[in-house]
């Protein structure tokens, strides 16, 4: 197995702004394969049909590309320089995830992925595929047995030296690289996670339900929002930071060095009545290489008018009111509840 290499690999990794590099196998059989089949199986995974579609090479790497035989994983971390709970409290201000503070991550780490992937390739004379959340790959398992943390009761990775927070990049190559130690789970009786999430979309520890998520409903989600889980959005207008913000190991964590991921201040806790006012050509200029332009103007308009009717600030009501006659129905059923709630 080759593992001359690997101390230059990192050293190439970290020049690029990676915090982390780990490798495993990725020929072998794994239990990840069984779980995500039960989570298709349960229904779990809501509306989002390419993970039905795309299952049979989702469930193993050699699924995507049968001559793999390493995985090398690289993490980079986006942590933020306060506590994005505490943005949950501004309700005329919409909540961003922290992810989605600033530019696309795919494209900030996609083209140094190919750099580090060019070595590796010159190195081995072996050939190498990169990805960045966007194929049928199961990153995180990948992660957690290549050593760089362990998924957590709420089924994101955790690092003992990262936190939470920090974005995933693949590189799947035909060499037989020497592995690191798997990662082992530090999570013990803690439960944070579990108990913070406003819409209890985790069945059990480990176990996610895509369809009571938070993250799922305001981003992958497409048609109106049930009911239920309207006020325990409160302002969060795309995805969500609970489960995530509440781990006690992001007390070691640190706060962004790329300046690509540090949030801009115009997308920490934007007011609400700026955000209702957008319109197409307005969105897609706010939003432009960022994350949040991928939904839309609709889908984003019906996520603010959620959080609107949770605000109780009654300055919004002209704008809510203005939105009754939007041209897409789920804009105009949104404004009507939020409406009714701010009329209350």
């Amino acid at each position: 197995m080759i593992s001359t290499s690997r101390e230059s690999w990192r050293a190439k990794a970290k020049g690029l702004g990676f915090s982390s590099l780990r490798i495993c196998r990725a020929d072998e059989a794994w239990e990840a394969a069984a779980r995500l089949e039960a989570f298709v199986e349960q229904g779990h995974h809501g509306t989002m049909a390419w993970m039905k579609d795309t299952l049979d090479r989702r469930k193993h790497p050699n699924g995507m590309w049968p001559q793999a035989k390493s995985a090398i994983i690289v993490a980079m971390n986006y942590g933020p320089d306060a506590d994005p709970l505490e943005d949950l409290e501004n309700t005329s201000a919409g909540n961003i995830s922290v992810y989605a503070r600033h530019r696309d991550y795919h494209d900030v780490i996609k083209g140094r992925l190919k750099q580090l992937a060019g070595q590796v390739a010159k190195g081995t004379g072996e050939e190498v595929k990169v990805f960045v959340d966007t194929a049928p790959l199961m990153e995180k398992p990948l992660a957690e047995k290549a050593g760089l943390g362990w998924q957590g009761k709420h089924t994101n990775l955790v690092s003992r030296e990262l936190g939470s927070w920090f974005f995933l990049g693949v590189i799947l190559t035909t060499a037989a690289l020497e592995p690191d130690a798997p990662g082992q789970d530090h999570c013990g009786a803690c439960r944070a996670c579990l108990d913070i999430c406003p819409t209890s979309a985790f069945p059990a520890p480990y176990q996610l339900d895509a369809r009571r998520c938070i993250s799922y409903l305001t981003i992958e989600h497409k048609g109106p929002i049930p009911e239920e889980f309207r006020k325990p959005m409160g302002n969060r207008i795309y995805g969500c930071d609970d489960c995530l913000a509440v781990c006690p190991w992001n007390k070691f964590a640190s706060e962004a060095s790329e300046a690509k991921l540090i949030a801009r201040e115009d997308l920490k806790s934007p007011p609400l009545s700026d955000l209702l006012a957008l319109d197409d050509a307005a969105f897609r200029q706010l939003f432009s290489g960022s994350p949040i332009k991928r939904i839309g103007r609709d889908r984003f308009i019906r996520n603010c008018l959620i959080a609107a009717g949770n605000s109780g600030d009654a300055s919004l009501v002209p704008l809510v009111e203005a939105l009754r006659s939007d041209p897409d129905p789920v804009v105009a059923e949104a404004a009507n509840w939020a409406l009714g709630e701010l009329s209350d």
